[in-house]
């Protein structure tokens, strides 16, 4: 069964070479959008829009609203051209049909406390995808626009066998919710982008039904950032996130060690895990070439609570607990089932799934103390 779901989820999130183009093309698309609206540049806004689009908005005295692309795009101009004016754009979703689609993207304006959902109708004209038509509703919140980095795994096995594994879906919900309720986004990458593998689902759970059937939070899923879509200075912290996949592709990823040691000394961010995520932290250096985890404070997955005969662990490439105390590092550890934290510059740690929120509230904790 288990081997079954694993399969099954990788077919889910399949995607081939025509749709990764296609949504790209959508995607510029709605960067565009994006990009015009925050920093004032209407030719850059007219780029995404059909000529003779429409807005269709919310107004105290009408019923409905519309506003002519010409006349949304003037509402930009005369102002501080190329300048950020507290726009904060993020695109959630997107489904398309040959050449048709929708969309869905977020507005943050942290200044005013309003946060604008925005809906859009898409088309392929002329062989290029246009905006035909917009729509928005906004409501009051807290989200500051600040960014937390969720680090995933796109292994389906372990190793080199035929043993399905994923990502503990446990912890990806976990600490989601408990950022997103602080009004942080959250982004996922991975080391190739795209669909990654889930374990650990367990649909008679209230919060997992509600996330498994969540579109927005799935399609993230279905569509993480590669390391070469990421920019280091958009983030507070980095979050390793655990099960069985966190042993394969990230821990020896180049790239992604590079990301989160460059948001942990340029920008003075924070690298935390849970469980076996930890695997991620284990190889990476400071710049003085000393190891990050050398003379702290770190939990993670204990050696010892693995099953030593079991096929899974023959295919672990290294021990967690094992490498990170060869490393210098101080391993710390509670009994069986018990949440677990350890908070040592900048570096929070956890023990295992049930950790996952309270190694998000601790990162949210240090966040607030360096404001």
């Amino acid at each position: 069964m288990k081997r079954f779901l694993a399969i099954a989820f990788s077919i889910i999130f399949g995607i081939n070479s025509f749709s990764q183009t296609e949504e790209e093309q959508i995607i510029n698309t709605l960067k565009n959008y994006i990009e015009g609206t925050s920093f004032n540049q209407t030719k850059t806004i007219q780029k995404a829009f059909y000529k003779d689009a429409n807005l269709y908005l919310s107004h105290p005295k009408k019923d409905i609203w519309i506003v002519p692309i010409s006349e949304y795009q003037n509402w930009f101009d005369n102002k501080n051209k190329g300048k950020f004016n507290g726009r904060i754009g993020n695109i959630i979703s997107i489904d398309f049909f040959q050449d048709i689609a929708t969309a869905k993207a977020e507005i943050l304006i942290p200044e005013k406390e309003t946060r604008f959902i925005d809906l859009f109708l898409l088309k392929k004209i002329n062989n290029h995808w246009k905006i035909i038509s917009k729509t928005a509703s906004k409501e009051k919140s807290k989200n500051s626009g600040n960014k937390i980095l969720f680090i995933v795994s796109n292994a389906h096995f372990h190793g080199k066998s035929d043993l399905p594994t994923g990502n503990s879906f446990y912890e990806l919900i976990s600490a989601f919710e408990t950022f997103k309720n602080a009004g942080f986004t959250v982004d996922f990458v991975s080391p190739n982008g795209k669909a990654i593998p889930i374990a650990y689902i367990n649909t008679s759970n209230l919060n997992h039904k509600k996330y498994l059937y969540n579109f927005d939070f799935m399609y993230a899923l279905k569509n993480t950032k590669s390391p070469k879509e990421i920019t280091p200075k958009e983030y507070k912290a980095v979050h390793y996130i655990g099960g069985g996949s966190a042993m394969y592709g990230v821990p020896e990823n180049k790239e992604i060690q590079k990301i989160a040691m460059e948001i942990y000394e340029k920008y003075g961010g924070i690298i935390s895990s849970v469980c076996h995520g930890t695997a991620g932290i284990v190889h990476l250096k400071t710049s003085d070439g000393k190891f990050l985890v050398d003379g702290k404070n770190i939990s993670g997955y204990p050696d010892s609570y693995e099953k030593y005969d079991a096929e899974y662990y023959q295919q672990f490439p290294f021990k967690i607990q094992q490498t990170i105390e060869k490393r210098g590092g101080k391993f710390q550890y509670s009994p069986r089932n018990t949440a677990h934290v350890e908070s040592d510059q900048n570096v929070i740690t956890g023990q295992n799934y049930l950790s996952s929120k309270y190694v998000a509230l601790k990162i949210i904790e240090e966040l607030n103390k360096q404001k």
